[in-house]
């Protein structure tokens, strides 16, 4: 079976052995010991650490883009199953999650530590354009996108 990315293509070596690579790259191992631990060449270890570099850069300069258009918020909250008794945001051991989609675009998710306007204000400040079409739902954290210089 050949791997589908070109870099893994490139450098003829199995899929398995290119994640062992990241793997070694996460752990921050230098690109000699990691080919003595592979058993593949210092110069290709070197060529996929560069392009896992670079991705990380990429996908850093496409984190603090601001958008502008029509923008819909959401917040939610991820975990368990209900708990007998307890619905909604008052069940423990769930993980609140912010989301902002620009239509016909790209989304954008955060981990908060609550669905409070204290929370969701700096997400929505840093990464959405004054003047932007700004669709929610009737949360309280909402409140003030007008002030603030968005169409709500």
């Amino acid at each position: 079976m050949k791997p589908k990315n070109k870099y893994i293509n490139n450098a003829h070596i199995s899929e398995h052995k290119f994640k062992e690579i990241l793997m070694y790259f996460c752990a921050d191992e230098t690109a000699s010991k990691t080919a003595f631990y592979t058993k593949v060449q210092r110069k290709t270890i070197n060529r996929i650490f560069t392009l896992a570099r670079d991705r990380i850069v990429k996908l850093t300069e496409e984190e603090n883009e601001q958008v502008s258009g029509d923008i819909e918020l959401d917040e939610s909250y991820f975990g368990p199953k209900r708990i007998r008794g307890k619905r909604g945001r008052g069940v423990g051991h769930k993980t609140p999650v912010f989301g902002l989609l620009k239509r016909n675009g790209k989304v954008h998710v955060s981990i908060v530590k609550n669905c409070s306007k204290a929370q969701l204000m700096p997400i929505i400040k840093r990464k959405i354009l004054e003047g932007s079409n700004i669709y929610t739902d009737g949360w309280k954290a909402y409140d003030g996108l007008i002030l603030n210089g968005y169409k709500h």
